[in-house]
């Protein structure tokens, strides 16, 4: 078997700042001063539980106190579903129409090629090639609040039609200033190839006869205007074999060529680097995203020795396909 060789994957480090908590986690009940609180918002904090882990007689899990955290041992963190969902915001909601329309518009875009789908209902779906990790923080400024709420408005009206007055506490967990550390991957071998048959359960869209050369040329299309400085290709072939396999039994399916990989990862890069969150009245943005073009067998390598980083793509990337 032909040993694969070249860049096999886009992996990346990315450091990141703001203020205060972009995703929270919700109302969590807890306890403060020997009561049961629940009404206290908490962020997403890394590996935290509201239980202390002491049971009562009568079965009751004691819950911790609401100053009991460790920032440091328990962080801060905004889940790679949020930064995925503000990442691909443009097209955030454009799948929920899939079902109605012809996917030809979603494969020939950010989507389709990089972020992933799938439509329940005709059980087509794309695999995404990007790996997010989550952002985690490493400051750890975060404080209790306590607050309040008075008025005759935020309790609405009695049964007789009157002003019901209303005075309620409640307490967050906020944060000051902020800096996340994340890491991801682009993976060459899904990136490269869309299947476009259900032979094995991965079939990005249902094509008619003849319908495959005008996919492939809307995706062709689409990945060009991304950069028009290189000649991306995108071929359709109705046998495409993963190298390696012993009976040699493809699907029909798009390849891209080195240049179109190439626009797609240099597009990602780039809507990663600009990638900013604003909501919950607090802000995230990228700061610094360290890249490296990985040919060697060490999946994330970045993450353990950035000395072994490389910068630049010095070789083609991988391929994983061929046509028979």
């Amino acid at each position: 078997m032909e040993k694969v060789t070249g860049i096999k994957s886009v992996d990346f480090k990315i450091t990141a700042l703001g203020h205060g908590v972009v995703n929270w986690n919700g109302p969590t009940q807890l306890s403060h001063d020997g009561t049961n609180v629940d009404n206290h918002s908490l962020p997403k904090l890394r590996g935290y539980t509201n239980l202390t882990g002491k049971i009562s007689e009568k079965g009751f899990n004691y819950k911790k106190d609401i100053t009991d955290i460790d920032f440091k041992k328990t962080p801060l963190y905004i889940s790679q579903n949020c930064i995925r969902h503000h990442l691909f915001r443009d097209q955030a909601f454009d799948i929920h129409y899939a079902a109605e329309k012809s996917l030809q518009g979603v494969l020939a875009s950010i989507t389709g090629l990089v972020r992933g789908y799938v439509v329940p209902s005709s059980q087509c779906k794309r695999t995404s090639p990007l790996l997010m990790e989550d952002f985690v923080d490493e400051l750890g400024n975060g404080n209790f609040e306590q607050m309040g709420r008075s008025g005759s408005k935020d309790a609405g009206v009695d049964a007789k039609g009157k002003d019901k007055k209303s005075n309620s506490f409640f307490s967050k967990t906020t944060f000051g200033d902020t800096k996340y550390t994340s890491y991801g991957s682009i993976s060459i071998e899904q990136l490269q190839f869309i299947s476009l048959d259900k032979k094995f359960d991965r079939c990005a869209m249902v094509i008619k006869e003849g319908q495959g050369e005008e996919v492939a040329q809307a995706v062709q299309d689409y990945i060009q205007s991304l950069d028009l400085n290189l000649n991306p290709q995108a071929t359709f072939h109705q046998n495409y074999v993963r190298g390696g396999t012993i009976f040699e039994e493809g699907e029909n399916g798009i390849l891209l060529n080195n240049d179109a990989v190439q626009a797609l990862i240099e597009h990602t890069l780039k809507m990663i680097g600009e990638l900013s969150i604003r909501q919950a009245k607090s802000y995230m943005y990228v700061d610094e995203v360290l890249v490296d073009y990985n040919d060697s067998h060490k999946m994330m390598r970045i993450k353990h020795d950035e000395g072994d980083v490389s910068g630049e793509a010095s070789s083609d990337y991988a391929s994983y396909f061929y046509a028979k």
